[in-house]
């Protein structure tokens, strides 16, 4: 059920972002008078098609659709999807028109900036969507997350190898200063960091950051997790410790005789303990106390914890727009500079490519429309910037040649667009490769 649940979210979130993507390019081309000639969802690749309203059964439903110039339709194949602008060498491959007088509503035959807007459409498209999704986000929900300020780290392995201890307070990464909890692993990827400065204790330390483990930093999960004090808020009700007498504010500071400064600390022992008791030390004010406690089959004690609150910035209708303008703008900055990594192959960042597998462990696995929301427009980004990218067959590879013709006033010939287009193509296919390759091998391990 959970897969069921993961896969449809998948579907829904890439076919309205495709929808989106290529509609962009559609409005534009209708704009400037050039024909399309298909607008599909998915690829029809040998043209088998699921659904068409140029034939089969929803073309005789609806025959005035079928009257219309453009052959909308759903294709078999749901790696994306398709715009088929006439006089244009695209994706379809299309060459019957190459070595032809153009026609005037033809792709071809228009000026060079109203082709660039054209190609330019999908990508502005997908940055619009995003900023509406996050200015509904930040209008409904408001801006939320759990503040560093104030805040300690529990470290994996890798994060202890760097030099960082459970317990310390990331003051500052060089000159910035983290304000989300939950981006500081990103941030140190991210931003190039050569010293993070730390408070451990009532001490200041600087830890000079290994660029050799970047890659690592990219692939290894909960480097930065919130060190959560071992200090009871409340005993749960049905708990096996309700008459033990814990009361609000009481903080463990060992069990069994072993030191636990933080709820991680406890798992392991606790765990160890399923079902039986345990002797917990316990700092109330002034005094220290000894209590037993049960554990459960499950290796609970049957506590909440304080937990540090989220920060919740609202946000009117009004403002909720500039604000989701901003997240946008910090989102394109972010994924931007993930990219740089990607193309670092000393920082190994290749390594976190994921293709459509990576994007469903994404999703929650149960219905969350913040988390929905949250995704579609993070994934609305990354579609847009990733078409930007120079290479033939992605719209930043045709708006490149475009440029070209803009600032030189030669326009490439069709037969050249034609073999970049297979060359981008082959470059594209081995991209999905090795997405594909991530997301096995992390898999099987």
């Amino acid at each position: 059920m959970v897969v069921l649940i993961k896969a449809l979210q998948v579907i829904l979130a890439l076919s309205l972002l495709v929808v989106i993507h290529e509609f962009g390019h559609f409005l534009f081309a209708r704009i400037f008078g050039i024909r399309v000639d298909k607008f599909f969802l998915f690829f029809d690749a040998g043209g088998v098609k699921l659904l068409s309203t140029k034939e089969g059964w929803f073309s005789r439903l609806f025959p005035k659709l079928k009257a219309k110039q453009t052959e909308y339709g759903i294709g078999w194949l749901p790696i994306g999807g398709y715009c088929k602008i006439n006089g244009m060498v695209d994706e379809s491959m299309d060459t019957d028109f190459i070595g032809t007088e153009p026609n005037p509503d033809e792709f071809r035959s228009h000026p060079a900036w109203q082709r660039f807007l054209v190609m330019f459409g999908g990508v502005f498209f997908n940055f619009i969507l995003a900023i509406l999704i996050y200015a509904l986000i930040m209008g409904v929900w408001g801006k939320s997350y759990i503040s560093n300020e104030g805040n300690a780290i529990y470290v994996n392995d890798l994060a202890y190898e760097m030099g960082f201890r459970s317990g310390d307070h990331i003051l500052a990464f060089d000159d910035y200063v983290p304000e989300n909890f939950a981006t500081l692993q990103a941030d140190l990827a991210r931003r190039d960091v050569t010293k993070a400065t730390v408070l451990r204790g009532t001490d200041t330390l600087d830890i000079y950051i290994d660029h050799a483990m970047l890659g690592q930093v990219l692939n290894s999960p909960d480097m930065f997790s919130l060190a959560v004090p071992f200090v009871v808020d409340s005993v749960m009700a049905g708990s096996p410790n309700m008459s033990a007498g814990i009361v609000s504010g009481d903080r463990i500071i060992a069990i069994d005789t072993v030191k636990v400064e933080f709820v991680q600390d406890a798992r392991e022992i606790l765990a160890s303990h399923a079902g039986g008791e345990v002797e917990a030390l316990m700092l109330r004010a002034a005094d220290t106390l000894r209590v037993p406690l049960q554990v459960d089959s499950l290796g609970r004690i049957g506590v909440y914890m304080v937990f540090p609150g989220l920060q919740v910035k609202k946000y009117t209708a009004l403002s909720a727009i500039p604000a989701g303008c901003e997240m946008a703008f910090e989102t394109i900055g972010g994924y931007l500079r993930d990219l740089r990594l990607v193309a670092s192959p000393s920082t190994q960042a290749y390594k976190s490519v994921g293709s459509f597998i990576a994007i469903g462990q994404v999703f929650p696995s149960a219905w969350d429309w913040y988390a929905f929301l949250q995704i579609l427009a993070l994934l609305s980004i990354m579609l847009g910037v990733m078409n930007l990218l120079p290479i033939p067959g992605l719209d930043g590879g045709h708006i490149v040649f475009i440029l070209f013709e803009i600032l030189t006033g030669r326009k490439p010939s069709d037969r050249f667009l034609m073999v970049m287009q297979m060359i981008g193509m082959f470059i594209l296919l081995m991209l999905m490769f090795l997405a594909f390759g991530n997301d096995i091998t992390r898999l099987l391990r």
